[in-house]
Parts: structure tokens; sequence; C-alpha cells
């Protein structure tokens, strides 16, 4: 068998429920993954304590559930990651199975799904002044939630707590075992990438989707490849270039496709966004069926990309975001039809971004 590392201790789930009791009496507002983070842990872990008291474990069975969402009527899908995150309201419609993805397709809730990259999940039921409101959510092995699905006042709730109560877990523990954080990836040295190469496959691409396929042959990581090849094709921009483009789309009803990465789930958003504001230390879009709600300060940093698509449609410009260590966090494209070149007023404002310093690895 190959080597793991051993799981660590998990903490003591009333020492736990202790502690997240007094610092939410302290701060009645904080959010669950912003609490486990205060007090050491991971968010599942520290959700698992409530088992029993308005939260179930539930069997892990992504293939099975997606495809059942569809008869639940209008969810609210959310992916984050500590600077983006993606809500959508809508309906999981089609759902297939594509290799290792899943993928859940419509006008509304648009998803990538990496199942390996899931491991548990809990169902929680919340009560308020309007009644019940269900959640699913999804970890992966780090603890860290991947997907969450809540309901909305357009969903069928019996049979959302049918579905619940279907997947219910024989086991109800309140302690959650967690893996470490993986180590920090380190790239090869760029004295061992050979930067010829690497311009060459990347100005003979036809799909952006086969850029991912391109690094791993090269061997050459994401961030470290962006610095390596001219300008043309990729620039660092500052992380405040988030601002301008999502003002200007909303001002000039400029369609976009949005992608917001969690470890395991790609959400995506296809057309205008329209309230864009600050508020509470974040950057914001405030639709009616769209929210995006943008850390800035946890954005790594920002780049213009351009890649080659099918011949008749020329070239593709992306904003793109990446964490401090170098994991891509979001991307922005300017919404077009398959085949059909970028609307020129994307290219020309992405064009206009200001320069920041390209970025070395400490």
């Amino acid at each position: 068998m190959p080597d793991v590392d051993p799981l660590p201790a998990a903490p003591d789930p009333e020492a736990l429920t202790s502690s997240w009791a007094w610092l939410t009496e302290r701060e009645p507002h904080l959010r669950i993954r912003d609490a486990a983070a205060r007090l050491g842990v991971a968010e599942s872990q520290l959700l698992a304590t409530r088992c029993g008291d308005g939260v179930e474990r539930i069997r892990l069975e992504p293939a099975r559930i997606l495809p059942r969402l569809r008869a639940l009527g209008r969810l609210l899908a959310l992916t984050r990651n500590e600077a983006f995150v993606h809500e959508r309201s809508g309906v999981y419609e089609e759902c297939r199975t594509e290799g290792p993805v899943l993928s859940v397709t419509g006008p509304e809730v648009d998803l990538r799904i990496f199942p390996a990259a899931w491991d548990h999940a809990y169902a929680q039921t919340d009560v308020g002044a309007h009644g019940a409101r269900l959640s699913l959510h999804f970890f992966d092995a780090h603890g860290e939630a991947v997907h969450k699905i809540h309901s909305t006042s357009e969903t069928d709730q019996p049979s959302f707590q049918a579905l619940v109560a279907e997947l219910r877990a024989p086991r109800q523990d309140r302690v959650q075992p967690v893996r470490p954080p993986s180590p920090v990836h380190r790239d090869r040295p760029d004295s061992e990438v050979d930067p010829d190469a690497l311009e060459a496959g990347w100005r003979a691409l036809t799909d952006t989707h086969a850029f991912h396929g391109l690094l791993r042959r090269l061997r050459v990581g994401r961030t470290q490849a962006l610095r390596m090849v001219p300008d043309e094709l990729a620039r660092p921009t500052p992380v405040l270039s988030l601002r301008t483009v999502l003002e200007t789309a909303a001002a000039e009803g400029l369609p976009m496709v949005l992608f917001v990465r969690s470890p395991g789930t790609l959400q995506i958003h296809h057309g205008t966004v329209h309230d864009v504001q600050e508020a509470q230390g974040w950057f914001n879009v405030l639709d009616r069926d769209f929210n995006l709600h943008v850390l800035e300060s946890a954005i790594g940093g920002a780049w213009v990309v351009r890649k080659p698509v099918e011949p008749a449609a020329g070239w593709v410009t992306s904003l793109e975001f990446y964490d401090p260590r170098g994991s891509l966090q979001a991307l922005f494209f300017g919404q077009r039809p398959r085949g059909a070149p970028e609307d020129p007023r994307w290219t020309g404002l992405l064009t206009d971004l200001p320069g920041a310093p390209v970025p070395h690895p400490g």
C-alpha cells in the first residue's frame, strides 16, 4: 500500500463546542469557515460537533445525489476559496459523467465537479422565522468545503428532506478526522524549463482546455509558465484590475464567463453583471440570482492571459487570479459563442489594464 500521512488526532468535540460557543457569543455574525480558522480546526470538524443538533452525516455519493437535485426546484449553489465566493441560484439541470469529471450544465447552475477530491459530507437544517432551510455541505480530505447546496423559497422542501433522510449515514460521530494541509508544491527551477518549447506549444494551442496538458507535458507550473512567456501571452496586472473589469462590464452590459475554483469544484456564471459594489471589506456583485464576493487581500496575484483557440476564433483573453501559493482561484473571460471571435470590447478592456512587476517565487 502507498504511504500516507497518518491522520492527526481530532479535537475533542465537547471542548470544541464550548470554544465555538464562546467565540459566537462575542462575534455572533462570524461565519463557520472563519470560526474554524480562529479555532485552528477544519470547517468540517467544527460542523461535525453539531451532529444530532440540526446536522447529520450523509453518505458521499455525488454521482447519485447530483442527478436527483433537478426535481427539487431552485437551489443555491455555492463554491468558494479564500478570496472568492460564487453563489448562483437556479436549477441543477443536466448531470453527466465525463471521465473523472461530473458536469452539471444548464442556463443557471453550471459546475465541473472532481469527485476524487470530495471526501465527506453533511446535511444541515436551520430553523428561522421563515421555516426550515436545508443545505448539503461537501468537503475534501482536509476538511475544506468544496461545494455547498442550499434550499431557497422555491425549493421542494419535502423532497429535499426525503433525500437527506435517504442519504443519512449509519454512524453520526461528532468527531471528523482530517488530513493535514498538503505541502507547498515547488516548481522545477526555471533553468530546467525550455522556454522556447513552452512558447511554441502555447502558440500552437487550438483549445484552452489543452493548456493544462501542455503544462503537464513540459513539467512546468502554471504561474511559472505565465512568468516565462512573452508579455503578449501573459503579463501580471494589479489585483485592483478586478474592480476595473467588473465595473466596466456592469456599466457597458458586457457579458462575461466567471469561474471560481475550490479544491474539488469549478462553478461558472455566464452573462452580464449589474449591481457591483464594495461592502464590509469585500468587493461584490449583488445581482438577483448571482452573487460574487471577493476578498482582494486574499488574492496572491492577477494576470492577463491570451491563448489561441480554434482558427476561426483567433485568441481569447482572460483575467486570472492566483493565491499566494500559486493555486488558481478564479478566471474571468468575455462571453462568446463557440467558434466566434472574442468581443473586441473585452479584448480592449483587458489589453488596457495596467501592468505590474513580474512576481518571482520567494
